[in-house]
């Protein structure tokens, strides 16, 4: 069958013939020249990015469901702070903290950010028990469309599996709360089987490895599940899925402005379906600069590795990661992934939660001197930065920079760590989902000023 696959994809979408490629070459000559000229967008005052001069982001819409806060104002002054996340009207780190051994974070925090209030005993009982029923995917699903046509990025999987269920949808199109919200339980419900199961088929026709799917335990939590499913022994200890538990809590949500959140607004409020509007949130999720930065961390610090063998060598440290900033290292982009954000400045509240988790589980695993190496190359890379870019205002490390850390100690595979994230994020997605619908906003459409000639048609026979 695999091989099949593999001769369609040649004839679908294969190498060009070379006067084909000839001609594609010189088309692209002429789209290069349709580069805007910079300075058109200051001369139009264009919001690029939709942030303003500052690098704040352009006010497009209002929400109840989380608010991200950098700084406090003083005097009507803006100053930075400890940076705070809030979870409807819940400080994140308050709900962590309240939390205690119990399991099942991620379905509590899940029930928070959908209907706006903290659950009680009985309601949380029945919530997780919902998500528990709708764990499931046919043989039929699974077999015809997560194991035919695997993709080596699985974020791709997920987004061909997302529009595929609106097929075995009786009620598909229904865009009413009610049937929306029937929905988004069952593919927040179905989002790790079917990442786990698309890497188990990518695992075995791409890497020619046994193939093994595990049905997830009623029993589990979500987080559980995933381990379970994804492990040959099946077997994780109750660290290990606190960890995991707590870092699908801190990536659930995150404002309604960062690209895949604001991606689901925009998509939604042009009337479409919840299953095309999910998966327009994994494209913008699997986008290196958003949801895929964690790998990029991951990349960085194996290619640190390589020019630094002693750890605890601040020297050695602070002069690779300078040809880092310096362009002349790693990717040459000059930047040292992990540190930095677009809101946070003092801290990013995420980052500092799962740094203390990070610190237990690599005292578990006997990777002390690893989880050290990362805290020196956090500490010398924002001194690096302010250094070499002159900044004065403060520099933070993300969410992203102890992430991939904590997945690879978890033995989650990299092409898994997007996808885990797109596991917790859909919790949030469905939730301003919802909220764009019950608000019964307006099409959501900026502007965009034309900047070149308008010119005269010219007949076929008359062009040179």
């Amino acid at each position: 069958m695999l091989a099949e696959l593999e001769k369609d994809k040649e004839r679908e979408i294969g190498n060009l013939e070379e006067d084909e490629l000839d001609l594609l070459n010189g088309l692209l000559e002429s789209l290069n020249k349709g580069t805007i000229d910079p300075s058109l967008y200051i001369e139009y005052d264009v919001k690029r990015g939709l942030r303003d001069a500052n690098g704040n982001g352009v006010l497009t819409g209002l929400t109840e469901i989380s608010d991200v806060v950098s700084c406090d104002i003083k005097d009507g002054k803006k100053i930075p702070c400890e940076g705070r996340l809030y979870y409807h009207n819940y400080n994140v780190n308050d709900l962590i903290n309240g939390l205690g051994d119990r399991k099942n974070a991620f379905e509590e925090i899940t029930y928070l950010l959908l209907f706006g209030s903290l659950p009680n005993k009985e309601q949380l009982d029945r919530f997780v028990q919902l998500i528990s029923d709708n764990q499931v995917l046919s043989m039929n699903f699974t077999r015809d469309v997560i194991m035919k046509a695997p993709s080596s990025n699985i974020m791709n999987a997920l987004q061909k599996s997302i529009l595929t269920l609106y097929s075995y949808d009786n009620n598909p199109e229904d865009i009413s709360a009610q049937n929306v919200l029937r929905q988004s339980i069952q593919l927040i419900a179905k989002m790790p089987l079917i990442s786990v199961y698309a890497y188990c088929s990518y695992k075995h026709y791409k890497k020619h490895e046994s193939l093994l799917i595990r049905n997830p335990v009623n029993e589990y939590s979500t987080a559980e599940n995933i381990l379970y499913m994804l492990r040959e022994s099946g077997e994780f200890t109750e660290l290990e899925a606190k960890v995991l538990d707590i870092a699908l809590v801190i990536h659930a949500e995150h404002g309604g402005g960062n690209n895949s959140t604001f991606t689901t607004h925009v998509v939604t409020s042009s009337g479409t379906d919840t299953y095309s509007a999910v998966a327009a949130a994994i494209a913008s999720l699997k986008g290196f600069r958003h949801g895929g930065a964690n790998l990029k961390v991951k990349h960085m610090f194996e290619e640190i590795k390589t020019h630094v063998l002693d750890w605890k060598d601040e020297t050695a440290i602070r002069e690779y990661l300078d040809k880092i900033v310096d362009k002349q290292a790693f990717d040459k982009t000059g930047l040292i992934y992990g540190l930095g954000h677009a809101v946070y400045t003092k801290s990013d509240p995420r980052q500092v939660i799962l740094k203390h988790y990070a610190r237990l589980l690599a005292e578990e695993k006997g990777r002390m001197d690893e989880f050290n190496f990362y805290d020196r190359v956090e500490r010398i890379g924002k001194e690096a930065i302010a250094a070499k870019r002159h900044l004065f205002k403060p520099i933070c490390a993300n969410v992203d920079f102890y992430s991939g850390f904590v997945y690879d100690m978890l033995q989650i595979p990299e092409e898994l760590f997007t996808p885990i994230f797109a596991i917790s994020r859909i919790s949030g997605w469905c939730a301003h989902r919802l909220e764009e619908i019950v608000n019964n906003g307006k099409i959501i459409r900026p502007a965009y000023k034309y900047v070149a000639e308008h010119l005269d048609y010219v007949p076929l026979e008359e062009r040179e």
